[in-house]
């Protein structure tokens, strides 16, 4: 009997989305048990509520458990799904508008420049926990992690936990929308979710893509029926659509050779010049609270048997790379966050890069993409450094470490500014910083 224990499961959006996927591998996985687990107890009782209508409709394929604390649900656990965060939006928030009052012309802020360093200093330390709780409990079972910033948690991970792990990350399905609204060989069908769109798109070309999460470039691109190499045709199209269509990657193509396959939002994130072409407006951190409440809402309705259960594949992969180790399916998924160990030839060894790999019973197995362009590896090689140094910040407290990452970060152009951000941000997230006390 296979033991899946889910880390943060009381969030609206991660919860339902990886439970849809569990329920819809029922036949798969039937007879598992399924532990839920989350610190906010009102979040758990609704999440477990809902859990357990999906486990009734489906004549109860699963064991359903629920516990506030992980420490009771991680004996003898095979897969710990994981995706975790401290006062999400809020301090997204500060994030965002700190480093913009002290001129840092960024974007997004959740995953590289000053507010992915922020974001990876609070992050760390509860992610660390988890995997420590692992090792003692689970020595086995292997960390699914979906938690941001994902390459310098998994770093963490990577340098200072012996847990397996693997991060995961749908923004792969950025790219392939992108290479089909410039090819246009698949239609759109009104009303369509989303997943089948991709479903379908995916049936059609095949992408290769390598780098770090949230910047990865397409290698290679396809036609499945065919064979055919998509890139000359794509180049010649891409010249073509709007001025507003992902300039800053077709920038970065027309100069380095390759198209960005996570879009210009989070790839800006580790671009110096980014704001040249992406609006600073950030997150819509107002549609964002929007959704999350009609989220509750939608659960709230099923487990209060106010609304039929429906079922539907979120496009993240946790609960497919389950299966596919769990009955040695030798699959090939499209992106995987690990180590790299020669993966790509030109990046460090020890860097946590996003790659292809096939999982079946010997696990996730990343494959070898040879090398990146030059410039492009020059790109992520500073990347990399300064996930290193974010990582020591956030493990030891160390602030001239997160100094050092913010010198040499594209975005920040000052020493005087690097210092004054680097006080503020530790300031208004102090209670979440215990490392820098």
């Amino acid at each position: 009997m296979t033991k899946i224990v889910i880390v943060g499961v009381g969030s609206t959006s991660f919860g339902p989305a990886i439970l849809g996927d569990l329920f819809s591998h029922a036949a798969q996985l039937r007879g598992s048990s399924v532990w839920l687990v989350d610190i906010n107890a009102a979040a758990l009782d609704l999440m477990g509520r809902y859990a357990a209508r999906l486990n009734d409709g489906q004549q109860q394929p699963f064991d359903l458990h629920c516990a506030i604390d992980r420490r009771e649900a991680l004996p003898g656990a095979d897969f710990v799904i994981v995706s975790v965060a401290v006062d999400r939006v809020a301090t997204w928030k500060l994030d965002w508008q700190i480093p913009l009052k002290h001129g840092v012309r960024h974007v997004l802020g959740e995953n590289g420049g000053p507010g992915g360093l922020s974001h990876a200093l609070r992050n760390i330390p509860l992610l660390l926990d988890i995997a420590h709780d692992v090792e003692a409990l689970a020595p086995g079972a292997l960390l699914l992690n979906f938690s941001n910033p994902m390459s310098r948690l998994c770093l963490a991970l990577h340098k200072h936990t012996r847990a397996r792990f693997v991060g995961l990350c749908h923004q792969i399905g950025k790219g392939y929308r992108l290479v089909n609204d410039v090819l246009g060989l698949v239609p759109h069908i009104a009303g369509e979710v989303e997943s089948e769109y991709r479903r379908r798109v995916e049936e059609r070309i095949h992408l290769t893509a390598a780098g770090l999460n949230h910047i990865t470039f397409i290698l290679d691109m396809r036609d499945r029926q065919t064979g055919e190499d998509l890139y000359p045709q794509f180049r010649e199209k891409a010249r073509a659509m709007p001025p507003d269509f992902e300039l800053m990657s077709r920038r970065l193509m027309d100069a380095f050779g390759l198209f960005c396959a996570t879009g210009d939002g989070h790839a800006g994130e580790y671009i110096g010049f980014a704001s040249e072409t992406i609006p600073l407006t950030g997150y819509d951190f107002d549609a964002y609270e929007r959704q999350a409440q009609a989220q509750r809402d939608d659960v709230s309705a099923v487990a209060e048997g106010r609304a039929p259960v429906a079922l539907r594949l979120s496009g993240e992969r946790a609960v497919q790379i389950i299966d596919a180790i769990s009955h040695d399916l030798n699959r090939h998924e499209l992106a995987v966050n690990i180590p790299n160990n020669g993966c790509i030839a030109n990046l460090p060894a020890d860097a946590v890069v996003e790659v292809p790999a096939l999982v079946g019973g010997y696990g996730v197995q990343g494959l070898h993409v040879g090398q990146l362009p030059e410039g492009l590896a020059a790109l992520l090689r500073q990347q990399v450094d300064i996930q290193k140094l974010a990582v020591e910040a956030g493990v030891k407290g160390d602030r001239n470490a997160a100094l050092q990452a913010l010198l040499l970060d594209p975005t920040v152009h000052s020493f005087a500014q690097a210092r004054y951000m680097l006080d503020e941000l530790l300031r208004a997230h102090a209670r979440y910083l215990p490392q820098f006390k």
